[in-house]
């Protein structure tokens, strides 16, 4: 298993270096990544869930573990969290499915 909580830790040192290093590229990415809280419309339990399950189909081990953190943080239960990726895998073999029907088409495309 990954210690994620080193993982972690060593990550956002890093990325706090990077930050003073190019502080608009990090203050951009914290706008933006802050900017769906200021509506209100959905909860933070809620967005914590919708970003682990997108961390998942981007694969981003950074991502999962700082959201994997927040969702917990935020009152997220394991069987709550279970739920998420079982959405994040229908939608990684949606995509392998709709990307299939593409690579039949480019098949096509050279008969």
């Amino acid at each position: 298993m990954m210690d994620w909580k080193g993982f972690r830790q060593t990550l956002l040192g890093r990325i706090g270096e990077l930050g003073k290093l190019s502080p608009d590229s990090v203050g951009g990415y914290l706008m933006a990544s802050g900017a769906g809280a200021k509506t209100g419309h959905l909860d933070e339990k809620t967005r914590q869930l919708i970003s682990l399950a997108v961390a998942v189909t981007t694969r981003c081990d950074g991502c999962i573990s700082v959201h994997s953190q927040k969702a917990v943080e935020s009152g997220a239960t394991k069987e709550e969290i279970a739920e998420a990726l079982g959405v994040a895998i229908a939608m990684n073999a949606g995509a392998a499915l709709v990307y299939s029907a593409r690579a039949l088409d480019a098949v096509d495309s050279v008969a």
